[in-house]
């Protein structure tokens, strides 16, 4: 039974039927280039029949008399000339054999590079709970730099040494049947090194692309939290930790070579002996004129040549072994379906012809992350087009998620969401996201200029359009401060800007997209005074004539709010406006009153 491991996703790899499906589902990315895979072997059997020819003529050289003297200059010039043509044609075939395998191998890897970051794309975001970052970049480098490395590698040294095998054993055969017999008796010593060291080399491949994956998840990781780490002075227990994924990836490195070493070494012993077995055997044939000289010659060049492509083939044997474990996890990959399915096409043209009223209701949902315990709890909510909504509760009252079910990051386990009296589900994912904004607590930006990340690098969206979208939400100064202006390049996340000069382009993008349906989740968590005001005023611009939900954490950026549900376990716990909920003294107001005495409290 073949040895399980489990990935950096959770994902079991490692069953033998598993990875031959792997296998042959990542095989069909070649079907398209069957054609010029023929001229591949085409050319392969040529360069390697130029090379393969060389012996037999000074074969037939030897024994035509040359040592003896018994024919002249002309034999030699024939010979030189022969040799000269036939290394010019196997360059010519390798090259074109090469070149042409080069360029079948780079199509395949740029079509499955695409493949997988559309795959991804298309995940529901329980995908990305259960993969990390770290993973999901070696799955779109590393793994498929791998499979690249199998069709310009692996793919090559198969049809080129397999044909050099078949064509030496056809060589020998043709020359001497029983010398050819003696040598094919290495060929079960062969295959019984491959067996010892088979499921070692496996095991021992598997283990270090584990390693690797689980390493550069931890990089990526540490990378991403580098501000919390350095706040925390976390560095020294963050290197520890990665010195010791380090050292597991240095003793799965070191098993590796180990073994590849071991191997390739018994190949290159046994190649000298059989060598050696072939020189008694021949030589006492020779001597006593059973075989010619010639002969004896041209077998002792081909049982070299002949643990040539053996050896290359062990060589590669690693970049295989890779090769199917990378396979794997891919296909685990490609093998995972989104949970939030996408609608039909024909309610997308439904949903048209219905007016963006932006009405929400929520009818009995529950939901749980984990399939066990409820994070929301029979939610019954209508909230009216046009209305203010603030959302306050605890951490893990349910608050964000109730947001992530609206934008179907995720499906409800029990119950309906609808949107202007269409059920979420009945809505393409596309539309859905037109229809409804997004603003998060930490807003992504892209590297590129300002006016990209406004408009989303939707270049039918004219500047002006951007500059009038900036300027309304307060984003005018911010710009004019920027050394090129809207055309500035931002760094990956806007590093270069404030937290609240960030959102106020986030807030850019809701007026320039329009949609009906607002969510701000903790927008304005952990702002000073001065951008929270900021982004309050943007507030009232991006809100007119939309339906807002605003998830805060700071109850100020609510108070005016139409209506402001309390969550609490899973539960809307109260309802009602601010004084509404001031006058029942309850969990609104004890979390009112925490709230303003730690603002109210002196910093030292």
């Amino acid at each position: 039974m073949s040895k399980q491991t489990t990935n950096a996703a959770g994902q079991k790899t490692g069953d033998r039927q598993q990875q031959k499906k792997a296998f042959f589902e990542m095989l069909r990315y070649a079907k398209p280039h069957r054609k010029s895979l023929g001229w591949v072997v085409l050319f392969s059997f040529f360069a390697i029949s130029a090379e393969l020819l060389q012996p037999y003529i000074v074969k037939i050289v030897i024994d035509s008399g040359v040592l003896t003297g018994e024919r002249g200059i002309e034999l030699l010039w024939l010979l030189g000339g022969g040799f000269m043509v036939l290394a010019g044609l196997s360059l010519l075939f390798t090259y074109l054999q090469a070149t042409r395998l080069q360029f079948i191998g780079q199509s395949i890897v740029a079509k499955l590079r695409k493949d997988l970051f559309q795959h991804i794309y298309t995940q529901s975001m329980s995908f990305f709970d259960k993969h990390s970052r770290g993973s999901l970049v070696t799955n779109e480098s590393s793994d498929t730099e791998t499979i690249s490395q199998f069709f310009t590698q692996v793919l090559v040294s198969l049809i080129r040494d397999g044909l050099m095998l078949i064509l030496i054993i056809l060589l020998m055969f043709s020359l001497d049947v029983q010398l050819a017999l003696y040598c094919m008796i290495v060929l079960p010593v062969i295959a019984l090194i491959a067996a010892l060291f088979r499921r070692y080399i496996r095991n021992a491949y598997r283990n270090s692309r584990t390693q690797l994956s689980r390493l550069i998840a931890f990089t990526a990781e540490n990378l991403a939290g580098m501000g919390l780490i350095q706040a925390f002075h976390q560095e020294k227990e963050q290197i520890n930790r990665f010195q010791k994924q380090n050292k597991l990836f240095l003793k799965a490195n070191i098993r590796e070579i180990t073994g590849n070493v071991l191997f390739n070494r018994s190949f290159d012993m046994l190649g000298n002996l059989s060598v050696a077995f072939l020189v008694w055997i021949g030589g006492t044939a020779v001597l006593s004129q059973q075989i010619e000289f010639g002969v004896l010659y041209a077998f002792i060049s081909y049982m070299r040549q002949f643990f040539q492509p053996i050896n290359q083939l062990t060589q590669q044997w690693n970049t295989l072994q890779s090769t199917l474990v990378s396979m794997e996890r891919l296909w685990l990959i490609f093998h995972q379906k989104p949970e939030v399915r996408e609608a039909k096409q024909a309610s997308d043209k439904k949903l048209r012809q219905l007016h963006k009223d932006g009405r929400i209701q929520f009818e009995g949902v529950s939901f749980s992350y984990d399939q066990k315990s409820l994070v929301l709890k029979d939610i019954h909510l209508d909230i009216r087009p046009g209305e203010m909504v603030g959302i306050v509760g605890t951490t893990g009252s349910g608050k964000s998620t109730l947001m992530n079910l609206l934008v179907r990051f995720y499906d409800p386990v029990k119950g309906t969401i609808l949107l202007d009296g269409q059920p979420l589900k009945q809505i393409p994912l596309q539309t859905l996201h037109q229809y409804i904004g997004l603003v998060q607590q930490e807003p992504f930006l892209y590297g590129g200029t300002l006016i990209d990340n406004v408009r989303l690098f939707q270049q039918d969206i004219s500047k002006e359009r951007v500059i009038a979208a900036c300027e309304a939400v307060g984003a005018g100064p911010m710009v004019q401060r920027l050394s090129q202006g809207y055309d500035s390049h931002l760094s990956q996340n806007g590093s270069g800007l404030a937290a609240g000069e960030r959102q106020l382009i986030s807030f850019a993008r809701i007026l320039l997209f329009e949609p009906k349906v607002l969510i701000l989740d903790e927008a304005t968590a952990n702002m000073d005074s001065h951008s929270e005001w900021l982004i309050q005023q943007a507030l009232e611009k991006v809100s007119v004539n939309r339906t807002t939900l605003v998830i805060a954490h700071r109850l100020s950026t609510i108070r005016e709010a139409d209506r402001i549900l309390v969550m609490k376990d899973g539960e809307i716990a109260e309802e009602g406006n601010h004084q509404e909920l001031l006058a029942k003294n309850g969990h609104y107001a004890t979390l009112h009153h925490h709230s303003f005495k730690e603002r109210a409290r002196p910093t030292s």
